[in-house]
């Protein structure tokens, strides 16, 4: 497997939220600390809304999903970080991993300490920031300009919303823009697109970091349609119009895209690899050897 010159990068940054930044990141974990995963923090469901309903703060629910990912070394703290209360009453359906991040954030001074002590504590190499340490939601207007808040509601829309934004401009993790500022290779996706990837698009100075970038930025696209009817309205062309509109025009350099579906019409000189990504067993899932080769043979390509 090609990983001689991906290994000679000098830092790496993938962004996203969810299952999707997990994959990519529990592909690429060989990299260690030159690796850096910023994620979303505006979930509002599940156990994740539930924690920020009762005690607020920022979203955990994604940060736990990329470091489970990145467990490495299976542990009686990697068992305890993934367990999942059953049954009735006040605990069921929470995760024990989302209730120890909300812990230590109550004990520390800001998030990224609490992130850090559990990788620490996981002995997970490479580096997970939040896209903002403040407590922050997702914030649509719809075609008739009635507000829509939160990542549950937005991603039940039947129609494309007019408007997206954070209920407030949230500050960035200085942390992240100083990793972007260091990256080679910037990746995007996969992901839920007004819900995992649109929030990091919303913060001012993560985006002005991504304008001002010298690294290669590539979009990995999902495997199928989104669950999300507005979403899977927009094409690939689409979405990638859309977030370099939101980059000040900064372009998308290339893209990562199964070989479910036609190849996209409009690529405007983006360097496209398509090939299988999906599990064999679960055709929904990027499969992280073929992951891993599709990103190695980009960066053939272009570094």
């Amino acid at each position: 497997m090609p990983e001689s010159k991906i290994k000679q990068i000098n830092h790496l940054v993938a962004l996203g939220g969810g299952h999707g930044l997990g994959r990519v990141m529990s592909s690429l974990n060989f990299l260690g600390d030159k690796l850096t995963g910023i994620v979303t923090t505006t979930d509002n469901g599940g156990s994740t809304g539930r924690i920020r309903n009762a005690q607020g703060g920022i979203a955990w629910g994604d940060l736990r999903n990329c470091l489970n990912q990145l467990i490495t070394q299976p542990s009686t703290a990697s068992r305890m970080f993934e367990y999942r209360f059953s049954g009735q009453g006040e605990l069921s359906g929470h995760n024990l991993g989302n209730l120890m991040l909300k812990a230590l954030d109550n004990l520390s001074i800001r998030p990224l300490e609490a992130i850090n002590l559990i990788r620490d504590l996981l002995k997970i190499e490479s580096n997970l920031i939040p896209m903002s340490e403040e407590p922050v939601d997702l914030l649509a207007y719809d075609a008739s300009n009635t507000p829509i808040y939160g990542e549950v509601n937005i991603d039940a829309l039947e129609e494309m919303p007019r408007h997206l934004q954070l209920t407030h401009q949230a500050k960035v993790t200085q942390e992240a823009v100083h990793a972007i500022n260091q990256a080679d290779l910037i990746l995007v996706g996969p992901g839920s697109f007004f819900t995992s990837l649109m929030p990091l698009f919303l913060v001012k100075d993560l985006v002005n970091a991504l304008h001002e970038s010298r690294g290669k930025i590539c979009y990995i696209g999902n495997l199928g349609p989104e669950v999300s009817k507005a979403a899977a309205s927009l094409s690939l062309f689409d979405k990638l119009a859309v977030l370099e509109s939101k980059m000040h025009g900064r372009s998308i350099d290339s893209v990562i895209i199964s070989d479910w579906g036609n190849m996209p019409s409009r690529m405007d000189g983006k360097i496209v690899i398509k090939t299988s990504l999906c599990e064999d067993e679960q055709m929904y899932l990027h499969d992280r050897i073929k992951l891993k080769k599709a990103i190695s043979l980009l960066v053939e390509k272009i570094l």
